[in-house]
């Protein structure tokens, strides 16, 4: 059991902050991910929980407990890292129970121990063997065995798939899921630029950018509800579309918001200023090829990329620099240059202020309006 707090942590290198006044807590048998760009703080924020950098200032609490000073090895914590570190001259059994044998657990509860943690990473068959007759998979279910076998509070994961290929990382992603289903009581942070994971392992997702905290929130909230621009295009795959557009009037219950191609939308609990710059988000996923009426966007199809059953569109958008990209149903016949017409529920529209941030909230609606 192991209720995390943080408060007002901060990392400096000399004058070079890389964390800034991070606030977190982290619930007992919670599965909860570090994401963001590289560079963002991700790794060292973990490598400051696990004691591995000095906290530079503010608090980390483990049960109540002031860990700022307590050494890596008291903490009880366990780490799985992107390198195995396997030794190669060392079965299985051994590489898993060797740091119970520096720590001078008996020999009978260091067999019952690997064996449990074999037992739930299904590396029974492989006990006696060394780490050169193991695929990547299955080297880095015995770095996660060797954690395991320690019997820690909190598990501590840095992009530990980043080394393995596609078809590797989805079967070792669905093995660590199964890991948490298995230790409902453990603690469990885990770091990775990949969006995929961190939505498909997620309890909470933590969004770092700069060495500051964007939101925090389930995978589904941040979605559906994601607090800024930022965090909008960088949870979902491919990233939300922003179109630019300002306020063109407003009632006590609408404002209404002319987009940059001169289409106007009506939205809900609007409380902003007319001329007032903002802008309208709006994923790929939840585009539509749409009548005239119902057409938020006109465009010229640039390019098309055939996935199977769906197809990624991408459109110029008159003059508009950036390229629109919609998600549509993979057998609509769609060609480079063709005109294409998109529109979309009112429903998903998001709706962001110059700066960025979130403005209508999760039950605010849209529709277009005629011109």
């Amino acid at each position: 059991m192991a209720e995390m707090t943080i408060r007002q942590l901060k990392k400096s290198y000399g004058t070079f902050d890389v964390l800034h006044s991070i606030d977190l807590d982290v619930h007992t048998g919670e599965f909860m991910v570090f994401v963001g760009p590289s560079g963002c703080g991700k790794s060292t924020l973990l490598r400051c929980i696990a004691g591995l950098e000095d906290i530079s200032a503010g608090e980390l609490r483990i049960e109540n407990q002031l860990m700022n000073d307590v050494p890596p090895s008291k903490r009880g914590i366990a780490k799985v890292f992107q390198s195995y570190a396997l030794y190669p001259h060392m079965t299985l059994f051994d590489n898993m129970a060797f740091g119970l044998k520096i720590a001078g657990v008996p020999k009978a509860e260091i067999k019952a121990r690997v064996s449990r943690a074999a037992e739930v990473l299904k590396l029974t068959p492989y006990l006696d063997r060394y780490p050169r007759a193991l695929s990547g998979g299955q080297r880095q279910r015995v770095a996660i065995g060797r954690a395991i076998v320690r019997d820690p509070r909190v598990f501590l994961f840095d992009e530990p798939l980043s080394n393995l290929d596609a078809a590797l990382r989805v079967a070792t992603r669905i093995e660590i899921a199964k890991l948490k289903e298995s230790m409902p009581d453990t603690t469990m942070i885990y770091v990775t630029h990949d969006q995929v994971e961190a939505m498909t392992l997620a309890d909470r997702i933590v969004v770092l950018k700069d060495g500051q905290i964007e939101q925090v929130g389930s995978p589904q909230d941040l979605y559906r509800n994601p607090a800024n621009v930022f965090v909008a295009r960088f949870i979902g795959s491919p990233a939300m579309n922003i179109l630019s557009g300002e306020v063109a009037d407003q009632s006590d219950e609408t404002i209404s918001v002319r987009l940059f191609n001169g289409v106007k939308v009506a939205i809900e609990r609007g409380e902003m200023r007319v001329g007032e710059a903002v802008q309208v988000g709006v994923r790929p996923e939840d585009l539509t090829v749409a009548h005239a009426q119902d057409a938020l966007i006109d465009a010229t199809i640039d390019h098309v990329e055939h996935l199977g059953e769906v197809q990624l569109v991408h459109s110029k958008i008159g003059e508009h620099s950036d390229l629109l990209v919609a998600k549509l149903p993979g057998e609509i016949p769609l060609n480079r240059g063709a005109q294409i017409k998109l529109g979309a529920a009112s429903t998903v529209l998001h709706l962001f202020d110059s700066e960025g941030r979130r403005i209508n909230g999760p039950a605010s609606k849209m529709h277009i309006l005629p011109n």
